[in-house]
């Protein structure tokens, strides 16, 4: 449970990490995958659209203030998601390991706590 002190864009870009990277269990398994894996399937416009939705979390960083350093660390993790996750089969299974949202999501959160 949140606290109420929780800054608001920490609450709002939880669910969106969540949604791209953990929203599916895979049976069997503890390991967790989300759409960004999926969608990234499709050639091309998958990891396009992903990306996409990946910056809306380092957006929500710039206007909560944190510090160009960290929002260079945020879109790092993006570059490598969109670059290795564009590789055909061996970007799939990057694309599953790597939580580039979920990394962000912590950094945002890190930073605004400071």
């Amino acid at each position: 449970m949140e606290s109420e002190r929780t800054h608001p864009a920490v609450r709002r870009t939880k669910r969106v990490a969540w949604l791209l990277d953990e929203a599916i269990r895979i049976p069997g398994t503890d390991r967790r995958v989300g759409l960004d894996p999926v969608l990234g399937l499709l050639p091309f416009i998958g990891d396009f659209v992903t990306a996409l939705f990946s910056l809306y979390i380092v957006l929500e960083a710039v206007v909560a203030g944190v510090k160009k350093r960290t929002v260079v660390r945020m879109l790092v993790n993006i570059g490598l998601d969109v670059a290795l996750g564009s590789v055909p089969v061996v970007g799939d299974i990057f694309d599953a390991t790597w939580k580039a949202n979920v990394k962000n999501r912590k950094l945002l959160e890190e930073s605004l706590a400071a």
